[in-house]
Formats: structure tokens, C-alpha cells, sequence
């Protein structure tokens, strides 16, 4: 039995032209989570489509849980649209219902499971109303409820965490890891690196439609080495980019994040900032993906 949950073998998608997928290949592994991630615009989406069947590659093959994809197979699966799809006149737990059923689920089924679940996403006195009668979070929430309610052994996500305020990012983070517990396989894409950096097992990272990054979250990290600093800080900082031994600075205000050209520079960065800045927090960090993002996408650039 395949140990695969996903295989994508040299996928290729054009439009008008235009290569929007260029020769992807990756695999997740059953029981883990893999983050597809990239800017807007860097195919994250059409390759997430081409997954589900929804449009068909120009070449490539794709396997889903060790098959090509069929009918029967939607089942076994939870997809998560970038462009979210629920009935507007329908009541709460009549969306429920009607998803629930066309995933082969009884009704008492969906009305325990559901309820359950409005009441974790805090919409349990929600159910008789009309889905045009919530908000725009709420409606994300009921769309991602409808999505794990069969509790799929493989969900696919496109942009979960969209139109969600922090404490319901927080949610939708922390049921993602607790499926992941369950057994489920979780793929899912963003542009937002933090919140990936918290999750993923292993990771794709994609640009213009090519892929830049593969591999597990740590051995991504680990290529990149131990040349981090992270430093809170008061003042102005601008000068910390154009020192000699500074690779690169990403300056949020009032952290920042430093990479050496070698960690043995460290003391000298300290001296630097102690006599510029006020330094409340001096530390070894490991990259951020986002950090490690950019480099490729430059190195990218520059070949």
C-alpha cells in the first residue's frame, strides 16, 4: 500500500499562453501536513485545481491516495476553494445537511457532527438562519465546517486562513493540527509564511509557477544554517542593512531579523547596535520561511 497521500509528476498548465503551472512535481506523505506556498499569482490555486479535477493539466500525471482521481474518491476528500461556494438562501444546518449527504453521511450523522462543530466555531445559535445573514467570517467558518464535516482522511485547503480575524486563524490552525493527530493528511496553501511555520511537516514552495523549495520543514531550514540574529530593538535601524558582514535585513519596526555572511560576526553586529540602537532582545534564530522565500526568489531573479 502506497505510503503517499499525493504524487504530482511534471504538471504543466498554460492559459492564453501563459505558463501558469511549469513542470511542478512533489508528494505528501499519508498523516502529515504540507504547506503549497507562494506569492498571489505563483500557480498555488491552478495546481490545487488540477488536484481536485476541476480543470485538467496540458500534461503530467497526478495520483490522490495511491490512484488516479474518480468520482469515488471525493468521498475520501475535503476541498476548501480560494473561491468560496455556499448557498446564500439556505439555513445553517440545512448546508450542513445538504454537504453532508452528498459525502454519503446519514442526517443524524451531520446533525451530531455539525452541531458539534458550529458549537466549536462558536455559530451553534446560527443554525436557523439563512447563510446570507452572516457575516463574511462566519460564512468562512460554515464553508470550512462543510469541508471537514466527513471527516476526509485527505483535506485540501486553498487559502484557509482568508478572510479570518486572529483568534479564528488560531482556531482553524489549531483543528488542522488536531485532524493531523486523527490520521488526516492536510495540504494546504497560502501566501502567509508565518502561519505555515507553525504547522507544516514539509513544504513546496512555488514562484511563477515554478517550484523554488521542497522538503521537510526542517531540512528547508537546515540548508540555510545557523546565521540568523533576531533583535528587538528602539531607534533607527536603517543603518543594519548596509553593514559589510550583513546578508540581508527584513526590519519590522521593532524587530528585526539579521542574516550574517558568517555567524562568527555576531559579536560585532551587538557592538554595532549597542552603540546605535537601545537592544532589548539579541538572539540566534533559525530563518523564517519568509526570509528564506525571499532569498530564492531573488537568487530566481538574478540567474
Amino acid at each position: 500500500m502506497s505510503e503517499l497521500a499525493l504524487s504530482l509528476q511534471d504538471l504543466v498548465k498554460d492559459f492564453d499562453g501563459k505558463r501558469a503551472v511549469d513542470h511542478i512535481t512533489f508528494t505528501a506523505r499519508k498523516g502529515e501536513i504540507l504547506g503549497l506556498l507562494g506569492p498571489n499569482g505563483a500557480g498555488k490555486t491552478t495546481t490545487m485545481r488540477m488536484v481536485m479535477d476541476i480543470i485538467a493539466p496540458d500534461s503530467g500525471s497526478i495520483e490522490i491516495l495511491g490512484q488516479p482521481f474518480s468520482e469515488p474518491l471525493k468521498d475520501r476528500i475535503g476541498y476548501l476553494p480560494e473561491e468560496r461556494g455556499l448557498y446564500r438562501k439556505l439555513k445553517v444546518l440545512d448546508t450542513l445537511l445538504f454537504f453532508g449527504e452528498l459525502k454519503g453521511m446519514k442526517a443524524a450523522a451531520v446533525r451530531e457532527r455539525g452541531r458539534k462543530l458550529l458549537q466549536q466555531f462558536q455559530l451553534e445559535a446560527y443554525e436557523d438562519k439563512k447563510v446570507e445573514e452572516l457575516s463574511k467570517g462566519m460564512a468562512q467558518k460554515l464553508q470550512f465546517i462543510t469541508t471537514i464535516l466527513h471527516n476526509p482522511e485527505l483535506l485540501i485547503l486553498d487559502e484557509p486562513f482568508s478572510g479570518l480575524d486572529p483568534l479564528n486563524i488560531e482556531l482553524v490552525k489549531d483543528i488542522i493540527l488536531t485532524s493531523k493527530r486523527e490520521g488526516t493528511t492536510i495540504i494546504y496553501s497560502t501566501h502567509l509564511m508565518e502561519y505555515a511555520e507553525k504547522t507544516v511537516d514539509s513544504l513546496v514552495m512555488i514562484d511563477k509557477g515554478r517550484k523554488v523549495i521542497d522538503g521537510t520543514l526542517a531540512a528547508v531550514k537546515a540548508e540555510y544554517g545557523q546565521k540568523f540574529v533576531k533583535v528587538q530593538y528602539e531607534g533607527d535601524a536603517r543603518f543594519v542593512a548596509g553593514l559589510p558582514y550583513v546578508r540581508s535585513c527584513r526590519d519590522s519596526g521593532r524587530e528585526m531579523e539579521v542574516e550574517l555572511d558568517d555567524i562568527s560576526s555576531r559579536d560585532k553586529l551587538l557592538r554595532d547596535l549597542l552603540g546605535r540602537l537601545a537592544v532589548n532582545g539579541f538572539q540566534l534564530s533559525e530563518p523564517s520561511l519568509q526570509n528564506i522565500f525571499i532569498r530564492k526568489v531573488q537568487e530566481g531573479a538574478g540567474a
